[in-house]
């Protein structure tokens, strides 16, 4: 009897992906706030990077607030990195916006990501152990996840920090693309926690 308990307990821990570094991502698939779906599959071949938000977090408004993230995202685009922002917060939690209210924020903060998706039930922020807002992710051509964590060594809410912090993003994206292996591939991620 303990034998099958275990073996369904084996099974059913198995249908939940997680994600290892060095390991193949699973895929997802989410809406835009145009009601597009996008799969992480769409960008095979590319370096992509997740970002996990909720713009309401004052870790998050850190980052926005200065355009630290909004410059990112934009130096890593123009290049051909695909920059996915996810929001994982659930209807009437902190960062929780409607399709509308996200289309005019993306103009309004000046959004520089490949795309914006929603993902207000958490099943994308709970397969992929998103914790905090802001959460780094970062996946080779390959689909292995090579980075995982916080955005930069500065845990605080001031945005002066950015100017002195040690931005592992950045680091681990710019050693990639030169064809080096990532020093930093793993840190403590920072933030508020994912409103699921």
């Amino acid at each position: 009897m303990i034998y099958i308990v275990l073996f369904f307990l084996v099974s059913f821990c198995n249908i939940h992906a997680q994600v290892y570094l060095g390991k193949q991502v699973p895929d997802f698939s989410l809406p835009d706030p145009n009601g597009n779906n996008h799969a992480l599959d769409e960008f095979k071949g590319k370096f992509v990077v997740l970002e996990w938000t909720n713009l309401e977090c004052p870790f998050t408004k850190k980052h926005y607030s200065t355009h630290n993230m909004q410059n990112l995202q934009k130096k890593y685009t123009d290049i051909g990195v695909a920059w996915i922002v996810i929001c994982s917060s659930a209807p009437n939690k902190q960062g929780y916006y409607t399709k509308e209210e996200w289309m005019e924020i993306i103009q309004k903060q000046e959004i520089n990501a490949t795309c914006v998706l929603l993902d207000p039930t958490g099943t994308i922020g709970k397969l992929y152990e998103a914790k905090t807002t802001p959460q780094m992710f970062i996946i080779d051509p390959t689909g292995k996840l090579i980075y995982e964590g916080a955005i930069d060594n500065e845990p605080g809410v001031d945005p002066d920090e950015i100017k002195t912090a040690k931005n592992y993003v950045q680091e681990a994206l710019d050693e990639a693309l030169s064809g080096k292996p990532v020093t930093i591939n793993e840190t403590a991620p920072y933030g508020c926690s994912v409103k699921y």
